[in-house]
């Protein structure tokens, strides 16, 4: 099972991942809103924190990815068109690039939530 830690308290997160629940098949995920249940993030050696700075997938495997390497492992297992997503970061300029922009974004909302004014 693929184990999907996200931030249930911003508004793009949550519905970004209610619109992946509705469309993913049955028995594929595990969604953990850390904002709820940070106890199953927080035993895996992680702490809360880096979970709101970005998303974190555990794949199938036990791997934890995050960022834009997390969205991958949740837009290959959800159906057509979504895994046809993950294919232009197969060009080798495109993932380093994906990185990068994601993690300006993940700063600039870690901070519009006020996050990064407060001891989490």
């Amino acid at each position: 099972m693929i184990t999907v830690f996200y931030d249930g308290k911003c508004g793009l997160c949550r519905r970004e991942i209610e619109y992946y629940k509705q469309i993913a098949h049955e028995g594929i995920f595990n969604w953990v809103d850390i904002t709820i249940v940070p106890e199953s993030f927080i035993q895996r050696g992680y702490i809360v924190k880096d979970g709101l700075k970005a998303l974190h997938v555990e794949d199938d495997g036990g791997i934890m990815r995050k960022g834009i390497r997390a969205f991958t492992v949740i837009w290959k297992h959800l159906p057509q068109p979504w895994p046809l997503l993950t294919l232009p970061l197969k060009i080798p300029f495109m993932m380093p690039l994906a990185e990068k922009i994601y993690a300006a974004f993940a700063a600039w909302r870690f901070k519009k939530l006020g996050y990064d004014t407060c001891d989490l």
